[in-house]
């Protein structure tokens, strides 16, 4: 949650500096970067045994906003909705992220980024502050989700171009 209260020091991103009202469209803005991202030739090599290809990267960002459109649906239409855990190591092995078409991915992280997007575009000034909590008892409101998730994929396009940099100076 520290992220919430200060710049991130690995991607530079700010996320206490970014306005709710702008969740949105900086959403938007993310989800159109992912396309390009996997589109290159080298999406399903691991720059490193121990970190995600780009293509692992991005089925997890396109996951990010599925479920960030369900939590963020039921913060606006329930009172203080709690969540189960999400195990994004299992889920990326269970839906086998490493096998999927980057091309496809992409579109589904146009579309699923979008819906999430659109989503927050709807938040009404009264909304912002509703309540829930994550499994581990972490407090959220349907704002603080909204930059706690936008680090995400913003954090990632960092993770995948550091990736690629280091893919290549290997080749």
């Amino acid at each position: 949650m520290w992220v919430l209260e200060r710049e991130c020091e690995e991607c530079g991103f700010d996320t206490p500096a970014v306005a709710r009202e702008a969740i949105g469209s900086l959403t938007r803005g993310a989800a159109r970067s992912w396309p390009e991202l996997l589109a290159n030739p080298l999406a399903r090599i691991r720059p490193r045994d121990d970190l995600w290809s780009a293509l692992e990267y991005g089925c997890h960002v396109r996951d990010v906003f599925r479920l960030g459109s369900i939590r963020v649906g039921r913060m606006l239409h329930e009172d203080n909705p709690k969540f189960a855990n999400w195990d994004q190591d299992e889920a990326a092995v269970a839906e086998r992220y490493d096998l999927q078409d980057p091309l496809v991915v992409a579109e589904q992280i146009l579309t699923d980024g979008g819906t999430l997007a659109d989503l927050y575009d709807t938040v009404e000034p009264d909304q912002w502050p509703r309540p829930s909590l994550r499994s581990d008892g972490s407090p959220f409101t349907v704002e603080s989700f909204g930059r706690y998730m936008l680090h995400d994929p913003m954090h990632h396009i960092v993770d995948v171009q550091r990736g690629y940099e280091a893919l290549n100076r290997s080749a």
